[in-house]
């Protein structure tokens, strides 16, 4: 009976009478969750799995390269402004529209003007070549030129020379405080000292022009001023021929945009436009106190020596003292 109690006691409470439980499974990411977790401290993987994945728990897909198509513009754009600064504070281009440089420039070419040194505070210089504003209607007459849209886009940005400004191209000869004179045919002079100009101007030309217009003339440039001329000097409406403006010939250097330094175009003239040699030789004008100084010395010193050998104390011999 107790072998049946038992037995039967066993039967009720064996593992085959106990119900079933399910088995707990390990969900597959938790090692994924542990190791991203490790990377943070070893906390619980839970945030830290889901940093590398986009909401919806799928790793996050690389972008894409713009297209090139999109990027166009704003290149265009970058371009059009950084032509524009250089237009502004660096180099411009122009055209020379006359023969008044020949032969220096041809009507065609294509200048480039240094418009960034004059923003440092120098002033023209004898010898160069400069690109300026209409002083006081130089222009007056001359035909202007009529752009399209296109070229007038250009030259706003100043991929080509601009047809609106009243520009002129000459070179300069006199500054502050000289004297330029022409006599007959020449040579001219600066501050009494000639200018061998056979280097630029034009073969067959006078350095100065015998007329009653302006050709024959002694100026003397006020502070501020420039006197220009061209090389092409029977055929050029410089500052000799302005004399009866406001100004009387001379150029502000306000008014002076930059120095031309390049010919740029056709590329058959491609050359550079330094200062002549001729320009190099010390044309400076003496100050009148320099020159009074100079004259005065030797008037001085034979001043001198006059007074002391008509004095016998001082020059004659056997003197005590």
């Amino acid at each position: 009976m107790g072998d049946l109690a038992v037995g039967a006691r066993s039967g009720h409470e064996g593992p085959e009478e106990r119900p079933e439980r399910p088995e707990e499974s390990v969900p597959p990411a938790v090692e994924d969750d542990v190791t991203a977790g490790s990377d943070n401290g070893g906390d619980s993987g839970g945030d830290g799995g889901r940093d590398a994945r986009d909401g919806d728990g799928a790793a996050p897909q690389p972008k894409k390269p713009r297209s090139f198509w999109k990027e166009l513009p704003l290149l265009i754009g970058i371009a059009l402004v950084l032509a524009l600064l250089i237009k502004t504070f660096l180099v411009q281009a122009f055209s020379i529209p006359s023969d008044s440089m020949q032969n220096t420039l041809q009507q065609g070419d294509r200048v480039l003007v240094d418009k960034l040194t004059p923003w440092f505070g120098s002033e023209p210089e004898r010898g160069e070549v400069v690109v300026f504003h209409d002083p006081d209607k130089w222009l007056a007459g001359e035909p202007t030129p009529n752009p399209n849209a296109i070229q007038k886009g250009l030259s706003w940005i100043g991929l080509m020379p601009s047809a609106e400004e009243k520009d002129l191209i000459k070179r300069v000869i006199g500054v502050a405080g000289d004297t330029v004179e022409c006599k007959g045919t020449g040579p001219l002079k600066v501050n009494g000292k000639a200018l061998n100009e056979t280097s630029y101007v034009y073969p067959g030309n006078t350095p100065c022009t015998v007329d009653d217009l302006g050709g024959q003339f002694k100026v003397k440039v006020p502070e501020g001023k420039i006197w220009v001329m061209g090389d092409h000097r029977q055929n050029s409406l410089d500052s000799r021929y302005h004399q009866q403006d406001k100004y009387k010939g001379f150029v502000p250097v306000d008014s002076v945009v930059g120095r031309a330094i390049v010919v740029a175009w056709p590329p058959t003239r491609w050359s550079t436009l330094p200062v002549p040699d001729t320009f190099d030789q010390n044309l400076s004008a003496a100050a009148p106190g320099a020159l009074g100084l100079a004259g005065a010395v030797p008037l001085v010193l034979w001043r001198r020596r006059r007074l002391t050998v008509g004095n016998t104390r001082v020059s004659g011999p056997g003197t005590a003292g």
